[in-house]
């Protein structure tokens, strides 16, 4: 099943250690669920026109939490993507973050 490359990366993750990383031209994304590493690497070499080397992928569980008495917060579940590009290439919409 061939999904749409806009579709596969949801967004970016922007975090202290995603900032961290960025140096060493690791990329975190937030990704579609049903998306498997070498999609995810297409469609990141096709949105911004790098070469993607590594792709390393964790799944979160949904998170459950109480406030009140019976009144219960749910973050959903997402996939996490961190892409590694080519030595020497960048993804310039990182950088001005």
């Amino acid at each position: 099943m061939e999904m749409n490359p806009y579709k596969i990366i949801v967004r970016p993750f922007n975090t202290e250690k995603g900032n961290i990383i960025k140096e060493q031209g690791q990329y975190t994304f937030m990704v579609h669920p049903g998306a498997n590493k070498v999609e995810i690497a297409q469609a990141v070499s096709h949105i911004f026109d790098v070469d993607v080397v590594k792709v390393r992928v964790m799944n979160y569980a949904p998170k459950f939490g109480r406030w009140g008495r019976k009144q219960v917060q749910r973050d959903p579940a997402y996939k996490k993507a961190i892409v590694t590009v080519a030595l020497g290439q960048r993804i310039d919409a990182f950088e001005g973050v």
